[in-house]
């Protein structure tokens, strides 16, 4: 049962190993890939930008962290 749940991360893992050690490490480490330095580097590998890559992040609009709210 449990190997069958880590089945999709091995295939993964044994396509494309450098390319899911990268995820797996921004992922732990929680880089923004939208953020320099990570994104200049991205870029001068040769990253294609996606249509959600944009100068001020993904969800620019959406504040991060806790907002204040007014209760009647």
């Amino acid at each position: 049962m449990f190997v069958d749940e880590l089945t999709p991360f091995v295939r993964e893992l044994a396509r494309q190993p450098v390319a899911f050690c990268g995820g797996f490490f921004s992922g732990l480490f929680r880089l923004d890939l939208t953020e320099d330095p990570v994104r200049s580097w991205l870029n001068k590998q040769g990253a294609v930008p996606t249509a959600n890559d944009t100068a001020g992040g993904i969800n620019s609009s959406n504040p991060k962290g806790p907002q204040s709210i007014d209760i009647d």
